[in-house]
Formats: C-alpha cells, structure tokens, sequence
C-alpha cells in the first residue's frame, strides 16, 4: 500500500521550527503543515524586517516557508526572529503565550553556519590553522542559538504534558562519536547538538515531555541543488556527475519533516527521549516515505557498506 500523509495527524497542534527558511527547517515546516498543525516559522531572513538579514543572502524568506505550510494544510505564521538575540526570542515567547498559549512540538533547527563551514577543499584544517572568529561564530550559530532558544521556549512546552522537542543535527551520537566531522569546530558544534538532546530529555522527562536529536541523511537543501545545478524536480540528473554516485541516497528536506511528525504523533513517544536518530531509522520504524515513495537511509549504507569497503546496489538502501 502506498504510504500518504494524514493531514489531520497534528490538527490543533502548535509547532515552532526555529531556523525554518530553508533547508530542513523548510521541510520540516512544510511535514508538520501537511499533518495539519499551526507552525510558527522563525529566521533571520524576512521580507518585512531586512536587519535580520542571514548570512547566505540567499532569496529564502520566513514568509514562504509559512505560506508553504499553510497550503499544505497547516496554519503557517511568519516570525522575524535572530535566536542569537535573547531578547528577541523573549519575546518571541511572550507573543507565542498570548496567541496560542502553549507549544506542542519545538524544533531546534538553527543552524546558519553553511559558509562558514567551508567545501570540500577547507575540510581537515587543523585548529591552528583556521580562522578563528569563523569557528567561533560556528559554535554561536549551531550552540549558543539552541540553548537561548530552549531557555525562553521550553516553559511554554512544559506546562502541559506530551511536548516533544527535537534537536537537529549531523550524525547520530553513535557516528559522531568514533568520526571526526570536517573540522574541530564543525564537529563540536555537531556533537554537543546530540548531547544536548540527551541532557534536556533528562531535565524534560519528568514533565512528560520528550527529547530527541534527529540527523537527516545528505540533504537536498536549496543550497545543495545549487551546487550540483539541479532542481528538486531533476535531482537525478547530478548522479555521478557532478555528485557523487551515492547521492542516489539523498532525500528531500520533507523526508525529516515526516520523521518529526510520526514522533510527535505517537503517543508512546517517550520511548525516544534522550535518544539520537536519523530520518532513514524513524522510517524503517514508522513507515512513511519522502516525496517519491521511496526510504532513503544513506546512513545505514555508509555503516553497512561504504565504511566497510563493500559494494552493494544503492537501490537496496532506498
């Protein structure tokens, strides 16, 4: 049978994406949408407030990833928010409190630090070599973002019992922990992100709330497609050139979007909490499928296959 969304799966539900104009942030905007939820859509990149500019410069606004999820079936609300500015996102929560009263599902997708990460060519640069203001501006955008972010939000999550916050990051915490990821910065940044899934689930279970760290595999973000010049709609076209033959294995920004939804829709949910989990693993156990039917688990495969020197048709792990 062919798996399809229930778009009244979130009905009535209230969902902050904080980091939501592009990327996964817009997928998993856009999934919670398509289950029927109002989603508070935050970033730095409006159409009305030009001073909280990202720092892609990129055309992606707030705007239209909530104008997204509305005609996916949701409640999309734009908010114009930089998560390095407490007092912004202070009252981001003062507003969310008088307007809906309560947060069902709080996703941290901040992130941000895309360029400064560098390509292929910048990876590897020991520490002392690095530039240090850029890798320290990592760790604010993908860390510091976070913790401001949990610190003001989590009180509007906690005051009922069932809230779900998810972490997203880049690898699981099993990955993460015996490979090193691009560069000392890069990889603190992704490390502490599933740590601290772990530590707020600690501080969260005992309000019947749940905390998970969600990794996607290797993201079709607007950026991404860029770079191999190709569209969602022709993705296949980049395989083997000029992306690499595993990029058969990648999956669009909804696929961790349904992940987070099937979590938040499971009413034994806190069985994940303190856990780190990629998109390919929510869909083995739940069963929903990206965009075009298929269950991309490019993770599974690097572990499986790649990190062992086999061979094995890519369409198995799809």
């Amino acid at each position: 049978m062919t798996w399809s969304p229930d778009r009244n799966a979130l009905r009535g539900r209230v969902a902050v994406v904080a980091g939501a104009t592009r990327g996964a942030g817009r997928g998993i905007a856009a999934a919670l949408g398509e289950a029927g939820a109002t989603v508070v859509c935050t970033g730095r990149s409006s159409r009305t407030k030009s001073s909280t500019r990202s720092d892609y410069n990129r055309a992606e606004t707030i705007e239209e990833t909530a104008e997204l999820v509305t005609r996916l079936g949701g409640t999309g609300i734009a908010a114009a928010v930089d998560h390095l500015d407490p007092d912004q996102v202070k009252a981001l929560a003062e507003q969310i409190r008088t307007r809906h009263g309560h947060i069902d599902v709080l996703v941290n997708d901040i992130w941000g630090a895309e360029l400064l990460k560098g390509g292929p060519a910048q990876w590897n640069t020991p520490i002392w070599k690095h530039d240090l203001a850029d890798g320290l501006r990592i760790l604010r955008l993908a860390i510091e973002t976070h913790l401001i972010t949990s610190y003001h939000l989590l009180p509007l999550l906690i005051d009922k019992r069932g809230g779900l916050l998810v972490e997203v990051t880049d690898g699981t915490a099993d990955y993460n922990a015996s490979h090193y990821r691009i560069s000392v910065f890069y990889d603190l940044a992704k490390v502490a992100i599933n740590r601290l899934a772990f530590s707020q689930g600690h501080e969260l279970a005992q309000h019947g709330a749940t905390a998970v760290a969600i990794t996607p595999g290797w993201l079709r973000s607007e950026m991404m497609l860029d770079n191999f010049g190709v569209s969602e709609e022709d993705w296949r076209e980049a395989i083997d050139h000029p992306a690499p033959a595993d990029f058969a294995l990648s999956e669009s920004p909804r696929y961790l979007g349904r992940g987070i939804v099937a979590l938040a829709s499971d009413p034994d949910r806190a069985r994940w909490n303190k856990k780190s989990v990629s998109s390919g693993q929510l869909a083995r156990e739940y069963g929903f499928t990206d965009l075009d039917g298929s269950r991309p688990d490019i993770w599974r495969y690097i572990e499986e296959v790649r990190e062992r020197g086999l061979r094995a048709r890519l369409d198995e792990y799809r």
